[in-house]
Formats: C-alpha cells, structure tokens, sequence
C-alpha cells in the first residue's frame, strides 16, 4: 500500500511549508535533520526503504570534499507519519525564511 505523507523540499529551523505526497511502492515517509554551521535545516517527503536512518553529506560541487551540510534522515510507515514538527500551511514567515536560505545558499554556490 502507498503511504500518504507530508513534503517539505526545505526548511530552516522549525519552519516547513507542508505539502501531502503519495510515495511510491517500496518508500516511506522521512523526517531529515541537518545542518551546516548554526543554520538547523529540515526536510520531509518519501524516501526508498534501503536510504532509511541514514545521513548523508551534501557536497558542492558533487565531485569535491567541500561538505555544504549533512541531513539524517529517519523513516515511519504509517500515513502521515512524519507530521511533527512543522507548520503545515503557507505561512509568511515559513515562506520568507525558505526564500532568503534559497537567496543565501545561491550566492553561496555561485
């Protein structure tokens, strides 16, 4: 059965705008923590079963060492599982925190 879970692409401390997504087959939902200096990133969504209770390094450019930040990222398998914590909705503050970490980490990358 598919599971119903929440998405959030990115968010900044405890700010997540939330969506609801259908997983694939043999996917679960995630809640991801993570961080680069003092900046506490989140993510939620639908992650392949073998990707589970892990944590990864993003690095830029892929090819270097230079870590941008490391996310751990722990699966449930009920619907909806990976509800707390977060603002579900658009709230202006979620969506100008999201906005200015874009604008801040496109500069960085550039």
């Amino acid at each position: 059965q598919q599971l119903q879970c929440y998405k959030c692409s990115i968010g900044v401390w405890d700010l997540c705008f939330t969506t609801k997504t259908t997983c694939q087959i043999g996917e679960q939902c995630f809640s991801g923590e993570g961080g680069s200096g003092g900046l506490k990133l989140k993510m939620k969504g639908c992650l392949e079963v073998a990707n589970c209770n892990k944590t990864g390094n993003v690095n830029f450019p892929s090819s270097s060492n230079t870590t941008i930040y490391s996310m751990t990222k722990t699966c449930c398998n009920t619907d909806l599982c990976n509800a707390a914590p977060g603002l579900p909705g658009a709230s202006a503050l979620s969506l100008t925190a999201v906005a200015m970490f874009s604008l801040l980490a496109a500069n960085f990358m550039v």
